[in-house]
């Protein structure tokens, strides 16, 4: 009896340190640091959307795009590129990047708003991406302070009367659904959110499932408690489809169907939880994060119109 005890302890013991060990290392692959270096995330754009080069070209020619840092609310130091509108306006769009990338991952998105639309725009690097601190990402949860942050360093660069659109794809697409659940200021008047997901949970769990073939148990259970004890939140609290709930702002969806790193179900959901104006856009044959690369146009014109209700 007491040889069985020992060796059912053993393998408890054995079975914990491989839980812990593999969740560790899932902490860090999922949520270390590692963005890619500046020029390579702006020719990931430019070779997609080749359009975007020469105003780029212009924009530095001119001295139009600058930088600036504030001290977030976790007291890293966090950075933006920004570029005033050509001419004088109140609209101002806040740019939201993804997973891994960076504030120049989405100039595609500030050409829209800044050479199509005739927006003001501001391109935030999310703590732990591009030139800001930081040493692990937030999916998102986290970085919706940073965004209400950037809302007011938008009001004093372009305006008190500014009136601001939070546009993100992605993660940045889940960073701007936590942020509408938040008491946002009055400028903010609508959102736009390219491929979020549900919840951090949901998309770990998926990935865990179609990369490594591993179930949610135990492993994302005990690395989303780790997360918890590490880095002060949990998996399933990062959750935009309860944020989209809470919110009054107007939200307008766009996934492409054939979406399998952010599963393209996880928009039905959102769509369906968001208790305000709202709008879906399924864009069809696009894979994650590649609706404006095969649809500018109807893109643009898309977010003309909800911009122009809402603004």
């Amino acid at each position: 009896m007491r040889r069985l005890i020992w060796a059912l302890g053993t393998f408890a013991a054995v079975a914990l340190l491989l839980t812990l060990g593999a969740s560790l290392y899932m902490i860090n692959y999922a949520l270390a640091r590692d963005s890619r270096p500046d020029e390579e995330a702006l020719a990931h754009v430019l070779e997609q959307a080749p359009q975007v080069a020469p105003w780029v070209d212009s924009l530095r020619h001119a001295g139009a795009l600058h930088d600036t840092t504030i001290t977030g609310p976790n007291g890293l130091r966090l950075h933006a590129l920004w570029a005033r509108a050509q001419h004088p306006t109140a609209r101002t769009a806040v740019i939201v990047h993804g997973y891994k990338v960076q504030a120049l991952g989405m100039m595609h998105i500030g050409y829209l708003y800044h050479h199509d639309l005739g927006f003001n725009i501001l391109l935030p690097d999310l703590s732990a991406h591009g030139h800001s601190q930081g040493s692990y990402i937030g999916m998102g949860w986290n970085e919706r302070h940073e965004v209400l942050r950037w809302v007011d360093v938008a009001s004093h660069l372009f305006g008190d009367s500014t009136r601001v659109v939070l546009h993100g794809i992605s993660m940045g697409a889940a960073t701007v659904m936590n942020t509408a659940g938040e008491k946002c200021p009055e400028r903010v008047r609508c959102v736009v959110e390219d491929c979020g997901y549900t919840s951090a949970w949901d998309e770990f769990a998926s990935e865990a499932r179609n990369r490594f073939g591993l179930p949610p148990f135990p492993v994302l259970y005990a690395s989303s408690a780790l997360t918890r004890v590490m880095l002060g939140w949990s998996f399933g609290q990062a959750a935009p489809v309860e944020q989209v709930k809470r919110t009054k702002l107007p939200i307008f969806f766009i996934h492409g169907d054939n979406d399998d790193f952010v599963p393209f179900w996880m928009v039905h959901p959102l769509y369906e939880a968001a208790a305000a104006d709202k709008q879906l856009w399924v864009t069809p044959g696009c894979a994650h994060a590649q609706s404006y690369y095969h649809y500018p146009k109807e893109y643009t014109s898309r977010v003309a119109n909800w911009t122009h209700r809402h603004m």
